[in-house]
């Protein structure tokens, strides 16, 4: 259908209108690639963060990653039946708009289209019961034989009778100059700025950020809406669980959004998070997705769930995209997400009352156990929204061979205790199993690092009494003998010429359902030597366990890049870690269900705000 523009703006309904989503024709920084916001074809323009001129006979697209209204999720998870699109322009010549939709199977079809002449201001109406199934909204632009201008694109609807406030906190430790950055892109946008009744930097590090250059500056932007808090390091499970208490005991009705320290913010993410929240029928949590920092336009997962069975988390939901670039890739169909990691997530406070507060884990699968618990007990959703979104470092830049294994199986049993049937004798065998293939891999101290992490589990919930902070500081200890656990600088690695060293690429994959008769035959050439002599290099896509326990001794990279390790072929360890193993299964099968016992008889006093207070004020 054919319509045309207004000269002043007419709200659709109601009195006050709430924006769902500005349409922005670029990022927050200015090497953010502004594709992922606007197209520009045929011509040429100028752009701002919130206006655009373009020349005769451009055209100007926001089907883009940030451009782009998700209607299916507004239509799915929202009492919205309608959205309603507004803009001013300018133009010295004939141009045009032109509203568009897709549906489930990303086919694209025209909604409305506005004529537009001469200076004012546009307004459409789209309805969303066509996109019940799949399907996304956007704007496009035509200046036809005459300059335009846009501005102030806002995709709007009828606000409630009255807006909760919103804050956010953010967990910091020792990373104080990307906590300042974090700051200044929250405080640099007005509407989001305007938007937040307090931010909450709870600091745990010993490099402190109100010390950091910037930090004066950006404090006295937010004044008083800044609440800047120094406490002992409790993980990022301790840092955002403070966040939580201290939001809760300002504001009982408030949406609270948790944010990671190292984040590049994308300041307009806090905006569709809280507008979203605004209109649910009933409290979800609203996730943000995650941007790879180091790959900016490309997606890490849309909607992710845990696999309780395997104790694997970051599963992509059905529906959601995963490791896409998203220049050319969309997603329009739905996708049930299980949990939000924290990088960026809301909690309304109805779920933080209902649930109470997050276990005291120290860091790793906090987030995930919290998101299931409120799926499990109080029947709350989560919805990772399309469109809001902020940069994280890539996960793939981070080895596993590092302390955080500990916490990651020991919390992942912890989860799984909680919140599945536990099954034992499947756990304790694909447990062993990885145990394993770490000791033919010579990573010696990776395999302690699960083993103990295995063993806290068994020791019961007590192992979680001071947050987590005796076992991040012996779990450090007990890694350090193990030689293949330090990094080297590629010109210092011990014993070796790292630059002079033989390539070994990977052979074939054994088949799936000969995995254990390899190890098993790995395991038995190692002890007895029978394996190629002097160092190798292995590049790190091909230093899968059953190609390294071909070799003496190997030099693989680090997936953080930062440097290289020597990973060499020790008996003795390999005896002690392989009896280790063996015991500890048995132990396992025996122990692990009178250990879901005691979780779960304790989580209402770990969780409570009581234990927490306790946590935050002990030296």
């Amino acid at each position: 259908m054919n319509e045309r523009a207004e000269t002043a703006a007419q709200p659709t309904s109601g009195d006050t209108p709430l924006n769902l989503q500005r349409v922005l024709f670029a990022g927050p920084t200015p090497d953010t690639d502004a594709d992922l916001y606007a197209t520009i074809a045929g011509g040429h323009a100028d752009r701002t963060r919130t206006s655009l001129h373009a020349g005769p006979g451009t055209t100007i697209d926001t089907d883009t990653y940030f451009g782009r209204v998700p209607a299916a999720y507004f239509g799915r998870w929202t009492t919205l039946t309608s959205i309603d699109l507004g803009f001013t322009f300018e133009t010295t010549g004939r141009a045009h708009a032109v509203i568009r939709g897709s549906d489930s199977n990303g086919q694209v079809h025209d909604v409305a289209r506005l004529e537009l002449e001469g200076a004012g201001a546009a307004t459409s109406t789209v309805q969303l019961d066509a996109y019940s199934a799949g399907g996304s909204v956007w704007v496009g632009f035509v200046a036809d034989d005459g300059e335009l201008t846009i501005r102030d694109v806002v995709w709007s609807t009828t606000a409630p009778r009255r807006m909760r406030a919103a804050a956010v906190a953010i967990c910091t430790f020792n990373r104080p100059a990307d906590c300042v950055a974090t700051l200044t892109a929250l405080a640099s946008d007005q509407p989001t700025r305007e938007r937040l009744s307090a931010v909450y930097v709870v600091d745990q590090g010993t490099d402190p950020v109100c010390d950091q250059p910037g930090f004066e500056r950006v404090s006295g932007t937010l004044d008083e809406t800044l609440a800047y808090i120094r406490q002992p390091n409790l993980g990022g499970a301790g840092g955002f669980t403070r966040g939580i208490s201290e939001a809760i005991a300002r504001e009982e009705d408030i949406d609270l959004i948790l944010m990671d320290d190292d984040i590049r913010c994308e300041p307009e993410t806090v905006l569709r998070l809280t507008a979203f929240a605004a209109v649910t029928p009933e409290p979800m949590i609203v996730g943000a997705q995650m941007l790879y920092l180091m790959n900016p336009t490309r997606l890490h997962v849309g909607a992710e769930y845990a696999d309780l069975r395997t104790l694997r988390a970051g599963r992509w939901a059905k529906n959601a995209l995963h490791d896409a670039d998203m220049l050319t890739e969309r997603q329009d169909r739905p996708a049930d997400a299980g949990y939000n990691g924290w990088w960026t997530c809301l909690l309304p406070s109805e779920v933080i009352t209902g649930l109470d507060l997050p276990l005291p884990m120290f860091f790793q699968w906090d987030d995930i156990e919290y998101g299931i618990r409120a799926a499990q007990v109080d029947d709350v959703r989560t919805v990772t929204l399309p469109g809001a979104a902020v940069w994280h470092m890539d996960f793939s830049r981070k080895d596993n061979d590092d302390p955080a294994m500990y916490f990651s199986i020991r919390n992942s049993l912890i989860t799984a205790a909680l919140h599945s049937d536990l099954d034992v004798k499947s756990l304790s065998t694909r447990m062993f199993r990885e145990i394993s293939q770490y000791i033919v891999a010579m990573q010696y101290g990776l395999a302690h690092t699960m083993l103990r992490g295995i063993e806290d589990f068994l020791a019961g919930p007590d192992i979680l009494g001071d947050g987590g902070r005796a076992a991040v500081t012996e779990i450090r200890r007990e890694r350090a003998p193990f030689p293949e656990t330090v990094v080297h600088p590629e010109s210092d690695v011990p014993g070796v010429t790292y630059r002079e060293l033989p390539v070994r690429p990977a052979g074939f994959e054994p088949a799936k359902d000969r995995f254990d008769v390899v190890l098993a035959k790995r395991a038995a050439v190692q002890l007895a030597g029978r394996v190629e002599r002097g160092c190798v290099a292995i590049p790190p896509t091909d230093a899968h366990w059953w190609h390294v326990s071909l070799f003496d001794q190997v030099v693989v990279a680090d997936a953080s890049g930062a440097g290289v390790r020597l990973r060499t072929r020790d008996t003795r360890a390999a005896r002690a870690l392989g009896a280790r193993n063996i015991r500890l299964r048995r132990r396992f099968r025996s122990e692990a269900k009178q250990a879901q016992q005691a979780y779960r008889a304790a989580t209402p006093t770990l969780t409570s705000r009581e234990n927490w207070q306790r946590l935050f004020t002990t030296e």
